[in-house]
């Protein structure tokens, strides 16, 4: 496969996630009415953006998008691991201060005992950075050809 290709790929994955995770987040608080909290709109606040930039980048095949795409999605990562841990860890949870109406502490879905809507936010940052972070070599080891 040619390096061109990969990148595509590598950009196309990191948009589909950033997609994926926008329409999961528009499902849990259009349809079933979850009402987010504070730090579930940072965490949107942080993702919204990426599915239009790394839209723009797939259909432009612009690779320097990484260097926009990394601060936003290391954040998220920071910030949906920090939420996930207030929910599953008692020592944060009780040294958590309120959100607001919402407490971040509350877990709208549990699946299989860990799986609740910060993690699959942390999931989907993680997987963006992941495949920026091979973006990046993958755009170096083109350079050094």
């Amino acid at each position: 496969m040619n390096t061109e290709k990969k990148s595509e790929y590598l950009l196309f994955g990191a948009w589909a996630a950033s997609v994926l995770a926008l329409a999961g987040s528009l499902y849990f608080s259009e349809v079933l009415k979850y009402e987010p909290c504070e730090l579930c709109w940072y965490q949107r606040i942080l993702m919204y953006p990426l599915v239009m930039i790394l839209g723009i980048a797939m259909v432009r095949k612009d690779t320097s998008q990484r260097f926009y795409v990394l601060p936003l999605s290391i954040i998220g990562t920071c910030v949906s691991l920090y939420h996930y841990l207030l929910q599953k860890t008692s020592f944060l949870a009780e040294a958590a201060p309120s959100c607001g109406r919402v407490p971040c502490t509350g877990e709208y879905i549990n699946y299989l005992g860990f799986i609740t809507i910060p993690f699959l936010a942390f999931i989907a940052f993680l997987t963006i950075t992941i495949l920026m972070v091979a973006l990046h070599k993958q755009t170096k080891r083109e350079e050094n050809m």
